[in-house]
């Protein structure tokens, strides 16, 4: 796999210690099982795989290099570049500026914005329409266009798909700028309706199943399908996609209900009303979500999972962790305000809780980030948690402590 170059400020010797540790027996991440870090008598179960995936290291290596290689020029983001603070803030820094928010809202009026300056595409890639106004505009994009692959192959599927006749259901969150770009790029072949989980998943096959009316679809789904849609006729034949940081056990459910529904209404033929669309998932969320799984089958007294507020993936790590120990979702250790108090993020309410004593008397601690979080605060969360204790190791001592939890 190909090597990026990631700037020193993002990287870790402790954990790349860690990483190095496990690639040597397993460079392929295949084996899932949760490693485990000691400093002392506080021990860090740490998952198999964690941090920044191949799409935002790919992300952060080209708006850098946009950097470096234009002195002097204006340097323009779609949108934040990934969903983590700490690589935003730092973006700013070097003068680049955003030109929308994460919610779509304009920052910097499109008359600002000339064909001498530098526009990058974040890795959530971005809309037909934006595109077309680029290219309106004489800006050059694609030198840095940092659209993850992953997501591409996303919409290479939908456009193959809709050449098929196939209309498309996009599992994802119908503001996040992922599913806006993967909705625009599907309506080039297919019309579109998204769903969030698996209750507004139910509510669509209602419709199939002649459980709810048009009027009533329309209603529950209004903002969120493609303006000719027409549920009468294009949920007879669909694939199901997904925005590809979502739970990928909740798509693959989303999609096996969907197709038992097909199934009960269509019997035999029903294949015909329905593809195979297992192949749009993502590796990384993939890996990062069973490494989330495997880690906690092991015994620990709280998870804590690092990554930006808004970070899709990030999310539903947590969600996982929440379902087997106490969790605390933070974006970096300045969260993390002395040893009885930490500020933590509830992502359903979107709110900030506060907790004490959340350290007292436990030793044994799960931690992971999301894919947009770089080592170096997942390294200075662990820093600070093993400053509040008197029994300290250094990195090094701690580093020969590793080993491979069954």
């Amino acid at each position: 796999m190909k090597r990026f170059k990631i700037p020193e400020i993002y990287q870790s010797s402790l954990i790349k210690g860690v990483h190095t540790f496990r690639d040597k027996t397993d460079p392929r991440k295949k084996d899932f099982r949760a490693t485990q870090l000691s400093f002392g008598t506080l021990k860090f179960v740490i998952a198999r795989s964690f941090g920044f995936c191949y799409g935002v290291e790919n992300a952060v290596e080209r708006s850098y290099r946009a950097v470096n290689e234009n002195p002097g020029k204006n340097i323009y983001l779609l949108s934040q570049m990934i969903h983590n603070p700490d690589v935003n803030a730092d973006l700013l820094s070097q003068g680049i500026r955003f030109i929308m928010d994460t919610s779509g809202n304009q920052l910097i009026d499109w008359d600002e914005v000339t064909s001498d300056d530098i526009v990058i595409i974040p890795a959530f890639g971005t809309s037909i329409e934006t595109k077309e106004l680029l290219a309106e505009k004489g800006i050059e994009f694609k030198t840095y266009d940092t659209t993850c692959p992953f997501v591409t192959r996303v919409w290479k599927r939908a456009e193959q798909l809709g050449a098929k006749n196939y209309n498309l259901i996009i599992h994802g969150k119908y503001n996040h700028e992922e599913t806006k770009a993967t909705f625009s790029h599907s309506l080039q072949n297919a019309e579109a309706i998204v769903v969030k989980d698996m209750n507004e998943a139910i509510l669509l096959a209602d419709f199939v199943k002649g459980k709810i009316s048009k009027e009533e679809f329309n209603q529950i789904f209004e903002g969120k399908f493609s303006k000719d849609f027409n549920p009468e006729i294009h949920l007879e034949q669909v694939g199901v996609i997904n925005q590809t940081t979502m739970l990928a056990t909740e798509t693959a459910e989303i999609a096996a209900y969907i197709s038992s529904v097909y199934k009960e209404k269509y019997g035999a033929n029903y294949k015909a009303h329905i593809a195979d669309t297992r192949d749009t998932l993502c590796y990384a969320t993939n890996e990062n979500q069973d490494s989330t799984v495997e880690m906690l089958k092991n015994d620990a007294d709280i998870a804590i999972v690092v990554g930006g507020y808004n970070s899709s993936n990030t999310s539903h790590l947590v969600e996982l962790c929440e379902e087997e120990l106490p969790t605390y979702y933070i974006a970096n250790s300045s969260e993390i305000k002395s040893d009885s108090e930490i500020h933590h993020y509830n992502f359903r309410t979107k709110e900030m809780h506060t907790t004490s004593d959340f350290l007292k008397g436990n030793s044994t601690i799960m931690i992971t980030s999301g894919a947009s979080c770089p080592d170096s605060v997942l390294n200075e969360v662990i820093e600070k948690i093993v400053g509040f204790h008197s029994e300290v190791s250094t990195n090094e001592d701690a580093l020969k402590t590793l080993q491979i939890l069954n």
